[in-house]
């Protein structure tokens, strides 16, 4: 439980650092307010055209009499509309990172320039980023659709379809949704998504500690906006620690430390991410 609380810190720091250099919170919105143009409208033309949908896929029920007609068609819509909203949470990151790629990774690179040390470059171009960027985004997608199809179906099921499956919803919602922003970093240090994820279940808690409140945070009208560019920062904090990058502070502190013996509990009191088990080895992209 105690990595719940460390990637939930990390989501506070990002927006800490971005309301500390405020340019970077103005030029981290611009790419949220387009997607989200985009995505309301989507959303309203999902919320006036569900119940139609409800009924053409129900002929069926034609000759059923109320209340259960209403009951079907009723609860379909709903399932319908909240399907479309929990594939609008995780898409609209997927879109915004890549509407605004050039935005994010001059945001990442400030956040690694503050933290000390160097900034890692992937040395690719502009489109060959973009183009690796939408194919794991879309191989992203792909996995979530699955899930989202699985828990729809579950969705039916009387108590379980009410109370376990938003749960696991909001919980594969925020898995996801933290691979999607911690690659903006992590791509720039040439790993690839099969390496993310692996870094990313070995502190899946943490993952969902970042992501979780992120994913109920995007359900609020236009907050999803004004978080991402805190977000990017944060998942940009997040991967240092994964990556076991530390910090000026952090390397000032721990010198500090081993002169004092105490290396060890310094970085556990500053909640650090240990590295995760297993081969520490890097999958580079390809060039």
């Amino acid at each position: 439980m105690r990595d719940l609380g460390v990637g939930f810190g990390y989501l506070v720091k990002g927006q800490k650092w971005v309301a500390r250099h405020g340019r970077w919170f103005g030029f981290g919105l611009l790419p949220g307010l387009v997607t989200l143009v985009l995505y309301v409208g989507g959303l309203v033309g999902l919320g006036y055209g569900a119940d139609d949908l409800a009924v053409w896929a129900t002929p069926f029920a034609d000759d059923w009499t109320a209340p259960w007609i209403d009951v079907l068609r009723g609860t379909l819509t709903a399932l319908v509309f909240v399907f479309g909203l929990f594939l609008a949470v995780i898409t609209f990151t997927a879109v915004t990172l890549l509407v605004g790629q050039p935005f994010y990774e001059s945001l990442s690179e400030a956040v690694d320039r503050d933290e000390g040390g160097e900034v890692p470059e992937s040395g690719l171009p502009l489109w060959r980023e973009l183009w690796i960027s939408a194919r794991d985004s879309l191989r992203i997608l792909l996995r979530v659709a699955f899930y989202g199809i699985l828990l729809f179906a579950c969705g039916f099921v009387p108590v379980v379809g009410q109370t376990v499956v938003p749960v696991l919803g909001f919980c594969v919602s925020g898995f996801f949704l933290t691979q999607e922003l911690t690659s903006v970093a992590l791509q720039r240090r040439g790993v690839d998504l099969k390496e993310r994820l692996r870094l990313l279940r070995g502190r899946r808690t943490a993952a969902l500690g970042f992501g979780v409140p992120l994913t109920l945070s995007f359900l609020v009208p236009f907050v999803a906006v004004f978080l991402m560019p805190g977000a990017v920062a944060g998942a940009t904090l997040m991967a240092r620690d994964l990556r076991g990058e530390t910090s000026d502070a952090d390397r000032n502190e721990g010198r500090n430390a081993d002169r004092n013996g105490n290396s060890a509990e310094s970085g556990r009191k500053h909640g650090n991410l240990p590295p995760p088990g297993g081969d520490q080895g890097v999958h580079h992209l390809p060039h």
